[in-house]
């Protein structure tokens, strides 16, 4: 198209990097060589020695070295204005992953957006997008909550884009890496166990206009992905095989065969209009299950291949202009010539389509995709957080049954062994003590995620809907005016009193449409009023229902506890009852016994008495 200017910095081949998580010696090693650009790998299977040329070779400790001699170089491709690709594979352990993540992608990330913001102080857009793809290629876009259809398309002007990815627009590098990290969290919530086994992309816009100070001007357009691909380069890898051996596989005889998203996007990251890096993970442990030499056999055959990246500045006005004229010229074909009909038709769906596809890349709509995606996100999130909310009510109420059936348990068996009833004392004051923990928590939840910030959520959404709405009449309005003077300047003929009464008439009908719009905004936000009424009622009597139920629960475990002490104070003073009566007819048998002994020695002594022994004085 007349609207795209293209320049080309020549073909490169890919620049291949080689991490080295451990250096083994022994009869199976790999050396690095003198210069760093390459490895000897010799292994006790094979008497030879063979040797791998990159263009640098590091290992985890000086990982940082990648980015002046590698890395660098992506950086000032963006900054010119061309595409730049970074693919990362290899050994998958936790450390290595976090390795990168910090020394490689948030390092990376920084210095385009630093390098980009002193080279550019306005008119500068930023957006990000991340892909999961899953082992049998199925591609999922993490930030669209819709889960839209993804379909690969080419233009002529942009190259390639995968149509229907949703974007964020991003200010800084912090907030680019926060979208990395979320995604990656959510990446591994939803794969699970199998989340080692999926790849991903994120892929960083950068749009800039050449000549600001012009109301249509060229933008300068470029993109940098980051792949991060699973599996290993032996095919008797149990995690799967990664899935760059099969492109690179399929690049000597032509495109890939693979209708899946992630092929297609490799294939045009190692051959097509990009500047690309590998860097890949190797660890030398690996050498007894044929994993480093295929990994350094894969490498190499990456290195070899070409690519060429150029510059595209475009004028997305004067594009889409030129596809509506193409579109003009293909309807007017197809109504004088009836041949070649299903061709043309064909033809005509694809510029329709990429007129919207290039519609869509406007920077205005692109904003306003993105807030919405954004308060999406935040609606999924309070929703958790209310799932979160149910499931501490519901630990609430085990601990309430529980509570209540230890204290009936003790009630029941109050006369019981003083150790277990001091051991089901101390249950019940440890169920206590987590039953007033976690109302703690609830309420401190209560406070964080309160009604307000709902409220605040829903009136957020009203106001958007009302800002559309306006736009949308302002849009409409404007139409009618143009739409009013072209037919003004086509009745030039009329004079005088005509003319004026036909400008009268047209801006009569401009006046009514206006006043249609207001009286539909005025019932909009009297709609938004009542519900933002209906809501905050609704969040009143809720209010008032926590709080009677807070009221409930407390008398009830005040009325326990009360019958509880009751119940223990009547069993002891029923004890003591007994007690009493028990020593009491003790008291009075014993007192019997001894009457009954005394008047038995009074017998005794009488009958002594009489026989007039005189050992009278030993009874006495």
């Amino acid at each position: 198209m007349a609207t795209v200017n293209r320049s080309a910095s020549g073909p490169e081949t890919v620049k291949v990097g080689l991490v080295l998580s451990t250096i083994p010696e022994g009869k199976d090693c790999v050396g690095i060589s003198e210069d760093g650009c390459g490895v000897n790998l010799t292994s006790g299977r094979n008497e030879g020695k063979k040797f791998f040329s990159f263009d640098q070779v590091v290992t985890v400790d000086n990982i940082q070295s990648l980015h002046p001699e590698l890395l660098q170089p992506l950086v000032d491709s963006i900054s010119s204005g061309s595409n730049g690709a970074l693919l990362m594979c290899g050994a998958s352990t936790e450390k290595i992953s976090t390795l990168t993540d910090d020394c490689i992608i948030k390092q990376l990330l920084d210095n385009v957006f630093s390098h980009m913001s002193s080279q550019v102080k306005e008119d500068l857009f930023f957006s990000v997008s991340f892909l999961q793809f899953y082992p049998d290629g199925t591609a999922v876009d993490l930030l669209s909550p819709n889960r839209q259809t993804l379909k690969l398309v080419t233009l002529p002007v942009l190259g390639s884009l995968v149509g229907g990815l949703s974007e964020l627009c991003v200010c800084s590098e912090e907030e680019a890496y926060a979208v990395y990290e979320s995604c990656r969290e959510t990446l591994k919530t939803n794969a699970g166990s199998m989340s080692t086994r999926c790849s991903s992309l994120l892929s960083v816009a950068v749009e800039w206009k050449l000549h600001p100070e012009e109301v249509e001007s060229e933008v300068c357009c470029s993109r940098l992905q980051l792949f991060s691909l699973a599996g290993g380069a032996s095919r008797a890898d149990l995690r799967g095989v990664n899935p760059l051996v099969k492109v690179v596989e399929q690049i000597p005889h032509g495109a890939t065969t693979s209708d899946k998203l992630l092929p297609l996007l490799l294939h045009d990251a190692l051959t097509g209009n990009s500047q690309t890096v590998l860097i890949h993970c190797i660890d030398p442990r690996g050498l007894l299950d044929d994993e480093t030499p295929s990994a350094l056999t894969l490498a190499q055959k990456v290195r070899s291949l070409v690519t060429k990246a150029t510059v595209v500045h475009w004028c997305p006005r004067a594009t889409e202009q030129t596809i509506r004229d193409n579109m003009m010229e293909l309807r007017t074909t197809m109504m004088s010539d009836g041949e070649n009909e299903v061709h043309n038709t064909y033809k005509l769906a694809e510029l329709m389509q990429n007129l919207q596809i290039v519609k869509n890349q406007s920077w205005e709509r692109r904003r306003e995709e993105s807030k919405k995606i954004k308060i999406k996100i935040k609606d999924c999130k309070s929703l958790n957080g209310q799932q979160q909310d149910r499931e501490s009510t519901d630990t609430v109420k085990y601990l309430q049954d529980q509570l209540r059936r230890e204290m009936e348990e003790h009630i029941r068996e109050g006369k019981g062994n003083v150790e277990k009833v001091q051991q089901r004392v101390a249950r019940i004051q440890q169920l206590k003590e987590a039953l007033r923990e976690e109302a703690l928590k609830i309420r401190a939840a209560t406070d964080k995620s309160d009604f307000s910030q709902h409220a605040q959520l829903e009136y957020n959404k009203a106001q958007e809907r009302r800002r559309q709405l306006k736009e949308d009449h302002g849009r409409l309005i404007q139409e009618e005016v143009e739409k009013m003077e072209r037919d003004l300047a086509e009745e030039q003929p009329l004079t005088g009193p005509q003319r004026e009464l036909l400008v009268l008439t047209r801006e009569r009908q401009v006046l009514v449409l206006q006043i249609e719009a207001l009286r539909t905004e005025a019932q909009q936000a009297e709609r938004d009023l009542q519900d933002q009424q209906h809501r905050h009622q609704t969040e009143l009597q809720c209010l008032r229902e926590e709080s009677l139920q807070v009221f409930r629960v407390f008398r009830q475990v005040s009325e326990e506890q009360r019958k509880m002490s009751e119940g223990r104070y009547r069993s002891v003073l029923l004890e003591a009852v007994q007690d009493a009566i028990c020593l009491s007819a003790q008291n009075q048998q014993l007192q019997a016994d001894n009457k009954q002994l005394c008047r038995a020695l009074g017998e005794l002594k009488d009958t002594l008495a009489v026989r007039g022994e005189p050992s009278n004085n030993e009874y006495n």
